[in-house]
Formats: C-alpha cells, structure tokens, sequence
C-alpha cells in the first residue's frame, strides 16, 4: 500500500442565507440563522492535483439566489493552480453547486459514480422535486463528457490515485460519493454532502434535501469509519469549516483554508 499523502484544502466559494429550520427534516425549533457555505476542494502533492467538485458559476448563483463570492477559478488561481492542467476531477454528485463550471477543466477525466449519471438522466427526474437541485445544462455537458470518453465511472469504491479513495454513499442522492485522502495528520474524509453541516452527522438529523433517507442515515457511520476520527470528517456545507482550519496562507483567511492540518479550535 502506498503512503502517499497530500495537502487538502477548501475554497469557499459562495454562500447563502437560510433558518435553521430549513436545514433539517422536521424543522427544527431554534429560530435562528444557519447559513450555507459552498466549497469546492484541492488534493494536492508534488505528484498530482485532483479538484473535488466544480461548483456553480455566476448565472446559477443568480437563478437560485446564491450569493458567488469569488468565482472557482479565482481560487483555484490563488492556490497556484491553472484549471486548464487539471488531469483528475471528482464529481461528488451531479447538483447545480458540484457540477457546474465543468468546462473551465478542458483536459480533466471527470469521476464519477455509475449509478449518479443513471439517476440524473432516468426517469426519477420527471418529478419536479427530484430534479430541483440539478442544472440540466450541467448534466449534459457530463453526458456529451462520456461521449468523449472523459468520464471514469465507478461503482462503489475506487482507488483514484495512491492515497486518494472514493466511497459510495447515496442517501443526498443516488450516486452522492466522498472522497477519503492520506494526509500527514491521517485519513480526512471529504464528505460533500454525505453531511451538510456539522449537526447533522454529530445529532443523527437530516437535511431537507434527499434520495433515501435510510442510506443517509447510514452515511454518517461509513464516514465516522473511513476517517481517522469523527474530527477528520469534514462536511459539505458548513461555515465552521472556515472557523476550524487555518487560512492556506496569510491574505486567504475566510476563503480559502487548509484541512491537512490540526483544526484550531
């Protein structure tokens, strides 16, 4: 087995206002405000760079009401990063703010699950809350992706590069993945939205938006089980994210931070 481990970081890219209540199934009784943060993520060595997701671009951002703070590109820039050389791409799931801007990587093999393309061409998105949180545009550019032969499917779990695993979960969506990287503090586990936010793996809840509430539920022990700790789990969505992790260097603080490292707090 390989050691080889990699630096991880998370580029806060956009955010948007919401009630708490609107973050869980079932509501929840504190009335109060409890954001979103969106993210895309960067594994990185000397050997390689893999982009997890994509993100959304300027015109989704307006569509949906969802405030872009720095275009994807401006981040991936900040970290030294050309989008145009990006051989490896990690499409957790086929959503609007995870599979957008895919054509900013011209030379990127998109992975992705089998049975996420299955869901999001089948017949589950004639009903019109299935298909709310996917960009049909997005979606097939992923399919034109295939007829180019860009896109790696995987069935479950898959080595991506030494040190770099992806693991089916489902539950959000049909084919939602997280990726599992090797780092110099162990295995951080990027959950995308396996766990929105913090509260909802930590209190065994919900979010609002899903395929089967079962495997979501049971997500959250694949997740605890994959990573070195419950602490190595980071979720998809959460502003705390920012909070916990250092900036990836002086002048990214709020923007962009690293996970390969001791939270602070």
């Amino acid at each position: 087995m390989s050691d080889e481990c990699y630096e991880v970081y998370a580029i806060r890219y956009g955010h948007h206002v919401r009630r708490a209540a609107d973050n869980f199934i079932g509501g929840d009784p504190h009335d109060i405000e409890m954001p979103l943060d969106y993210f895309v993520w960067v594994i990185m060595n000397d050997a390689r760079t893999i982009v997890v997701d994509t993100g959304f671009n300027e015109g989704s951002a307006a569509a949906r009401g969802r405030q872009l703070l720095h275009p994807v590109a401006e981040g991936l820039h900040a970290l030294g990063i050309t989008p145009g050389s990006v051989e490896d791409v990690v499409i957790t799931h086929l959503h609007y703010d995870h599979a957008g801007n895919l054509p900013l990587f011209d030379r990127a093999r998109y992975h992705l699950q089998e049975q996420e393309m299955a869901f999001a061409t089948g017949r589950c998105m004639c009903h019109a809350m299935m298909r709310h949180g996917y960009d049909p545009d997005d979606v097939v550019q992923m399919v034109r992706y295939v007829f180019d032969e860009r896109v790696r499917f995987h069935a479950g779990t898959r080595e991506i590069a030494p040190g770099v695993e992806v693991y089916h979960i489902g539950g959000h969506t049909r084919g939602l993945q997280s990726v599992r990287v090797r780092t110099r503090r162990g295995w951080v586990v990027l959950a995308s939205d396996a766990s929105h936010l913090y509260a909802h793996m930590e209190q065994d809840r919900a979010f609002t938006t899903l395929d089967n509430l079962a495997d979501m539920l049971d997500g959250y022990d694949t997740l605890r089980a994959l990573a070195s700790s419950p602490q190595h789990v980071v979720p998809g969505h959460d502003p705390m994210v920012m909070r916990r992790y250092p900036a990836a260097r002086p002048g990214l603080e709020d923007w962009i931070v690293r996970l390969d490292t001791d939270p602070v707090i």
